[in-house]
């Protein structure tokens, strides 16, 4: 009987075993996806001076560039964060109620998204950088902190 025990308790634990193991071999190590904009010639100039200048490290994350590769997206803790240059001009700007905030000299519109964390556009700048925050971040601008030095320094003012 104690044989048959330990055969019924060792299986459990040896079949949840091969199941952890085959999941992490089956990783495919999928990096996040993020649609790159298509900015003007002048704006993707920006935007590549720009992503020279983006830190490794946002709000301590560190970053994890999504798929496909470009010069236009970053993001940071698996897609916590999530920066995107060259967009369009966001509609919600023509509107005169629309919110926005200024981190350390640059002037962000925030748009608040249900089921998810806010996502803030830059203003008065030559090409729109937007930065979408994971649900955490919900009542938190303090990751644009870490963007305001690089934006400033490599978008110009469209003032």
């Amino acid at each position: 009987m104690t044989s048959r025990l330990v055969r019924l308790s060792v299986l459990p634990a040896a079949a949840v075993g091969l199941l952890l193991a085959a999941a992490g071999c089956s990783g495919t190590g999928a990096r996040l996806s993020v649609a790159a904009p298509s900015p003007s010639k002048e704006e993707a100039a920006f935007c590549r001076a720009l992503h020279e200048e983006l830190p490794r490290t946002v709000a301590g994350l560190d970053r994890s560039d999504p798929e496909p590769d470009s010069d236009l997206t970053a993001a940071w803790g698996d897609g916590a964060i999530v920066l995107r240059c060259g967009v369009a001009r966001p509609a919600r700007m023509s509107d005169p109620k629309a919110l926005g905030i200024e981190v350390n000299g640059v002037d962000w519109l925030l748009e608040e998204r249900a089921g998810d964390g806010p996502r803030f556009t830059s203003t008065y700048r030559k090409a729109y950088v937007e930065v979408s925050l994971g649900e955490r971040y919900a009542h938190d601008s303090g990751p644009l902190v870490d963007f305001a030095d690089p934006v400033r320094k490599t978008v110009p003012s469209s003032l």
